[in-house]
């Protein structure tokens, strides 16, 4: 009877080791002896270490023979010695150690690092990519910070002993190897996660935003510039970049993309539905706000029996005033605030199907602030005698967000309240319209799947402002810009992965994950590190997103 070793190769190029036992019985017919199984231990790596242990030391206590497990002597020697040295617990700095333990487990659970590493391998470089990739993907998610920051100062914050090989060259050089395999590194992530969480990906959202730069001079027209000056979506006028964006019902990123920061909505669909064409997401409908709806892009998106839904401008399309704003028709309650009903324009293929939306809620909401507006534009022009529209204060008024769409300017050249325009506004409160040429959707499926664009919204909010902070960006080659854009990208979907799996938050998951830490201890030249104990709330934390507490004794290095 003996212990039996065999291996298994996966189609990424890695080795699968499994542990059996077995003893050799003589074949009757052949005389030929043969390995007989009596039982499969399971993958080497993930084998219970202690229970192989036992049974040696059950078998050597029938043997009369003494077992010695020297792991388990190094290791029991180490704790709570009274001449170990505490560097960390001294000096207040004991390092994170529940963030790192989920980000690796999401990295190799939805096949990232092993990807990576197949790639990096067939690269035949000696640089650890794979492992400088992480670094600053983890690093995006526990604290953003530039890549220098990332590697002089949070790389030694946390507890991740597989970063201390990496150099700051590395992490450039790993930007350049992900910018040159993105697309099949997000399609092997997207694919994964689909298969991991059963999504059923028959709805793809799409929506663009810009992040903008701190420099006084863009990259100019040359071909292949990136930061060219344009309006970001907070406003004012700046050198920007373009970040489109493909999500799921879910919130899981498909695929992002990096424009130059003049191009609009109307120039980067043809480039999306050409790029998502053979990702084989099946029967998807494309849903975008009013941003991406022009004729143009409808046509290029029913191509091919392409599906969308789109949200229309319902204030300056004639169309939508003239014609299915004005129809007549009832409307049916899909919730209490969330009302539709259908109107169809035109016959044969030039038939055009809208969908009406009204929120009565929204509705009230938008008549006492258009009073208030209304109420306040009368005491500013009581304010002043000269009503010239050449008059500064007139100009300054007219150009206002708040109050220039309820002044004219009336025959004798003066400025007044727009009768028209205030008749008019309340035929608009609480109404969206979309657009759609899938005929076989229900009214009520098309606006809960627009509404449902609201999660696209949430995962810029994640990228730019509350948790990833995609900006400020302090890189200059467009190459390292786009990589930049894609780590923060496969942040947010390890991030939705986690979430998904526990049906938690994010920030809710990483306040219990933060109180599991790890300290460094030293005991003469020797130093390891030990985990603390998990706290209630740590372990509840794991046991959602289904991982194992660490081991309490991490990593020990002998000197």
């Amino acid at each position: 009877m003996f212990l039996r070793t065999t291996s298994r190769k996966n189609t990424d190029g890695s080795t699968v080791t499994y542990y059996q036992l077995a003893h050799n019985e003589r074949d009757p017919e052949t005389g030929v002896p043969v390995a007989r199984i009596i039982h499969n231990f399971g993958r080497a790596d993930q084998v219970d270490r202690e229970a192989l242990v036992r049974l040696c030391r059950s078998i050597a206590r029938i043997c009369a023979v003494e077992v010695r497990d020297p792991m388990a002597e190094r290791q029991g020697s180490l704790p709570f010695a009274d001449d170990v040295l505490v560097p960390g617990a001294v000096q207040g700095l004991t390092r994170p150690l529940g963030v790192p333990v989920v980000v690796e487990h999401f990295w190799e659970k939805l096949h990232v690092g092993a990807r990576l590493r197949e790639l990096e391998r067939k690269s035949r470089t000696r640089i650890p990519l794979e492992r400088a990739l992480l670094l600053m993907v983890m690093n995006r998610i526990c604290e953003p910070a530039s890549k220098m920051g990332a590697w002089t100062e949070w790389r030694t914050k946390v507890h991740a002993p597989s970063f201390w090989d990496v150099k700051l060259d590395h992490l450039y050089e790993a930007m350049d190897f992900l910018y040159e395999h993105a697309e099949e590194v997000e399609r092997e992530v997207f694919h994964a996660t689909a298969d991991l969480f059963n999504l059923d990906v028959d709805v793809v959202f799409f929506d663009t935003t810009t992040v903008s730069f701190m420099i006084d001079e863009a990259d100019g027209e040359e071909e292949g510039a990136l930061r060219v000056f344009g309006q970001p979506k907070e406003g004012g006028w700046a050198p920007q970049v373009v970040v489109a964006l493909a999500v799921t019902r879910e919130g899981v990123p498909v695929r992002s993309w990096v424009f130059p920061g003049n191009k609009n909505d109307v120039t980067t669909v043809e480039r999306v539905k050409a790029d998502l064409k053979g990702w084989k997401l099946g029967r998807a409908i494309f849903v975008a706000d009013a941003g991406v709806n022009s004729e143009e892009n409808r046509s290029v998106l029913s191509k091919g029996c392409g599906k969308y839904i789109l949200a229309m401008r319902a204030g300056s399309v004639a169309e939508v005033k003239k014609d299915v704003l004005a129809r007549a028709g009832r409307y049916k309650a899909v919730t209490e605030n969330l009302h539709v009903k259908e109107v169809v324009v035109g016959d044969g293929e030039r038939r055009r199907r809208y969908v009406v939306c009204y929120n009565p809620e929204q509705a009230k909401r938008e008549a006492l602030h258009r009073e208030e507006v209304l109420r306040e534009l009368a005491e500013r022009l009581a304010e002043h005698k000269d009503h010239g529209a050449e008059a500064k204060w007139v100009a300054e008024l007219r150009a206002s967000r708040r109050f220039g769409r309820y002044l004219a300017v009336d025959a004798h050249g003066r400025v007044v309240v727009d009768r028209k325009a205030v008749a008019e506004a309340p035929k608009l409160d609480g109404k969206w319209v979309v657009i759609t040429n899938d005929d076989t959707l229900t009214t009520e499926d098309v606006a809960t799947s627009y509404k449902a664009l609201l999660v696209i919204e949430r995962c810029f909010r994640t990228l730019k402002r509350t948790e990833l902070m995609m900006q400020p960006v302090y890189h200059r080659l467009a190459a390292r810009i786009e990589a930049h854009v894609k780590i923060c990208v496969l942040a947010l979907s390890l991030e939705r992965s986690a979430e998904l799996t526990a049906g938690r938050s994010w920030p809710h998951l990483r306040r219990a994950l933060d109180e599991l830490q790890a300290t460094e201890y030293r005991l003469g030249g020797d130093r390891f590190f030990r985990r603390n104990e998990v706290s209630q709330a740590a372990s509840t934390a794991l046991r959602a997103l289904k991982i194992q507490p660490p081991k309490q004794i991490l990593d020990i290095q002998r000197a």
